[in-house]
Parts: C-alpha cells; structure tokens; sequence
C-alpha cells in the first residue's frame, strides 16, 4: 500500500490511516483529498519534521578502535539518521560512536551519548545530549533498552552484548562491516541497506511490500 501526503498539511497518510507522530503509530481516519504518492524515506521525513514528534532513538553502536571502512559507514549511518530527523543514540565515546556522532551532528541532528562515566566530560565532541550514567558497561543494557532499533558496525564483546540485549528485547538489530554474527539480526551490505530496512520498521510498515522501498528519487531496494 503507497504512502501519501498532501501538500502543506505535513501528515503521512496509507490508505484510511495517518500517521500519528507522537504516538508513533497508524490511526484510522478519513484521507483528505489530492494525495500525492512518496517513498519510504521522504515519509519518515515527513514524520519526523512534524510537531509534536515523539523523539525514539536508533542506536549505533559499535568498537572503540574501528578500521578505516568502519569509520567511514559509521559517519555515513549517523549521517542519514541526522538527514531523516531521526534522533540518534551511541555509548558516547570514540571510535564508531564518534563517527557516528560527528555525520549526524553535521547532518543537523542532536547525538545523543549514553556514557559509561561518572561525568559527561567523558564524551567525544560531537555528542549534543551527553548522559553520564556512571555504571560502566552496563550502560550498554540501558542502550538496547532505550532504543527501537540498533545499528551495529564492527565490533566486538562489547557490542555483541548490546546486540544480544536488543535482540532479547524483540529490537530491530541491523549488523555491518563485520559485526558480531549474531542469530537474529539483520545483515546489510551498506549503510543505505541498513537505512532502508530501519525506515519501514520505524514507520510500522511490512518490509515483505515492495512500496515501503521504493523512493522516488529511483534509490533501489537494499532491504536485507
């Protein structure tokens, strides 16, 4: 079933439903007329960029000490979050996290850093919301928790444990550039597969429609 939209009036419609943006779910309700057909991604924009909007973060999580590529996809990951106006949320430190915060701080959005310290003087610099739990790795519970899905690139013990918590708790779990293999998540080739499997999720759409991939700027579907 197409997603639509209506000039102006900034709400996303499917059939006899819209999307409500606080409660982050569909609701009945009779479509206005002149709907224009949009894609997945221009969607959630359009949800996001709403008021009020309910702000659930997407978790990125992933090693302090990444290679190369891994720095490079995570920017790229916080990047298209910050581009879709989804809130972000990391462990706050380097590495992953820090790339990651660094593409969406630029992209416009407001990282939010979980941190494992006891102040939030521990964060990396690009962090907007930094939280000093003080309770360590355990923080990584809290992450998995908090967020709906999570967004894995690389990674070792520590992010296996996030991973393992997200999956235990029924959350979208997406795995790249050789995170943990883990039964249950998602693996994507690249950060815009990973993109394009969250956005459906977010907006409570079937990922098996081949409508909730297709954009109209003709971005092919790399849903894994």
């Amino acid at each position: 079933m197409p997603l639509l939209k209506r000039s102006g009036d900034g709400i996303l419609w499917r059939g006899n439903e819209r999307f409500d943006p606080w409660a982050f779910a569909w609701v009945k309700a009779d479509p206005p007329a002149e709907l224009t057909a949009i894609g997945a991604r221009e969607g959630l924009r359009l949800v996001m960029s709403g008021h009020p909007v309910r702000r659930i973060p997407v978790g990125v999580i992933g090693p302090r000490e990444p290679n190369a590529r891994q720095l490079d996809v995570a920017y790229e990951v916080g990047q298209a979050l910050g581009t879709l106006g989804v809130q972000m949320a990391c462990g706050g430190k380097g590495g992953v996290m820090e790339a990651a915060c660094k593409g969406n701080l630029e992209a416009g959005g407001q990282p939010l850093g979980l941190l494992p310290d006891e102040e939030w003087t521990g964060a990396n610099p690009y962090v907007a919301i930094p939280v000093a739990t003080g309770i360590g790795a355990a923080r990584n519970a809290i992450l998995a928790r908090a967020c709906t899905a999570l967004i894995a690139v690389g990674g070792g013990y520590g992010t296996l444990s996030e991973m393992a918590y997200g999956l235990q708790w029924e959350r979208l779990v997406l795995a790249l550039e050789g995170a943990p293999d883990v039964p249950g998540a998602v693996t994507c080739s690249d950060a815009d597969a990973a993109i394009d499997r969250l956005v459906p999720h977010l907006l409570g759409l079937d990922t098996n429609d081949p409508q909730t991939d297709n954009e109209q700027d003709g971005r092919r579907s790399l849903a894994s």
